[in-house]
């Protein structure tokens, strides 16, 4: 057996205790290098709901950068953007706001009429910025992507991967370091409004520094983390958590795993990104709408319950982590030796909704 794979199966064992399996993908991997540490069902096909707005926001840059687009360019909030529904701005139609402005409502809010006004500006209308994308994707070895839309909202056939949406996360911070100040906001003002993102990582994990949140019904409460300790970047993609809550303490579970054992793991491991062998057994894209705690997901009264019963374990994982996360910390500094981390059973177990995001309607993505 390859020392890759025994790596890979001894963090699997820890992230999994008893064999305990998840539903939705995850992966983990350093930034630079594309090394994986952790890889579960990543060639599944998934909804990345607003994750694709990484995709239009790339595409943006590299607008920028082939002189197409400037910061202070202004761009106009068309009728078929104002349709959009939420997460919005809601600008009347005709109004114009700076491509720079609009990129801090298409990745901190999550904007969706903001992701149709950049699609225009740059592709003269949705239609034509979308086989931009497409056409991205494939150079960027995307191989199991496909894009609809530039927001992420409902869409069948919109599907992606967690090992193709980990190749993105790392082509944006490499080709354009220059924004990554963009993915690290908690919140920035458009007039007197102060907008909050839903990666609520930013206020809460130790280096945290993007990217995005996804969340549409059918595909769960999906996100790109990223965190930076001691120069070493490590990238975490989560799909298909039924709250935000549980969303975020998986993903922070996953990389302080990662950065406690990062020595040992990169050294027995070689996998990346481009050499993981494809999933053979890889799934069609499915809904998991009935697992998600919302009330615009139609689950009514179970959500309700289901909600009560997170929030009373919310606070014991909250603390769990945390201390976890300090005590860790505490004995790196006096033995100079990697600390256990939070397991992933602990995480999705006992986790609840820890973020402010709250979809109202089955159509939402943030």
């Amino acid at each position: 057996m390859r020392a890759g794979v025994i790596a890979s199966s001894l963090l699997a064992l820890m992230l999994l205790p008893n064999g305990a399996a998840h539903a939705g993908p995850a992966l983990l991997f350093e930034s630079s290098s594309g090394k994986v540490l952790y890889a579960e069902d990543v060639d599944n096909l998934w909804h990345p709901a607003s994750l694709t707005k990484i995709m239009t926001a790339y595409i943006t840059f590299e607008a920028i950068r082939e002189g197409k687009l400037k910061l202070d360019d202004k761009i106009v909030n068309s009728e078929v953007a104002a349709k959009e529904p939420p997460s919005k701005i809601g600008l009347p139609v005709g109004a114009e706001i700076s491509v720079e402005l609009a990129l801090k409502a298409l990745i901190v809010k999550s904007a969706n009429d903001v992701a149709v006004m950049l699609a225009e500006a740059i592709g003269g209308n949705v239609d034509g910025f979308v086989e931009r994308m497409n056409a991205t994707a494939r150079r960027l070895g995307m191989t199991r992507t496909t894009f609809v839309n530039p927001n992420g909202l409902p869409a069948d056939a919109q599907v992606t991967t967690a090992r193709d949406l980990a190749k993105l996360a790392r082509a944006v911070v490499r080709d354009f370091p220059q924004y990554s100040e963009l993915w690290s906001m908690p919140d920035f003002h458009m007039g007197k409004r102060r907008l909050a993102s839903h990666n609520s990582l930013l206020r809460s994990f130790e280096g945290a520094d993007g990217l995005k949140t996804g969340f549409i019904c059918d595909s769960g409460f999906n996100v790109v983390a990223s965190a930076t300790r001691d120069g070493t970047r490590l990238m975490a993609v989560v799909l298909g958590e039924p709250s935000s809550g549980e969303r975020t303490v998986r993903a922070a579970s996953l990389l302080e795993h990662g950065f406690q054992h990062y020595g040992w793991k990169t050294f027995f491991n070689a996998t990346s990104l481009d050499d993981l062998p494809l999933d053979k057994d890889a799934k069609s894209v499915v809904s998991i709408r009935d697992s998600v705690v919302s009330w615009g997901c139609g689950n009514g009264s179970k959500a309700t319950a289901a909600s009560k019963a997170r929030r009373l374990k919310a606070r014991a994982a909250r603390t769990k982590l945390r201390r976890k996360s300090g005590a860790a910390t505490q004995s790196a500094k006096k033995t100079n030796a990697p600390a256990e981390a939070t397991t992933k059973s602990g995480a999705t177990k006992e986790a609840s909704t820890l973020s402010a995001e709250k979809p109202s309607a089955t159509k939402k993505a943030n």
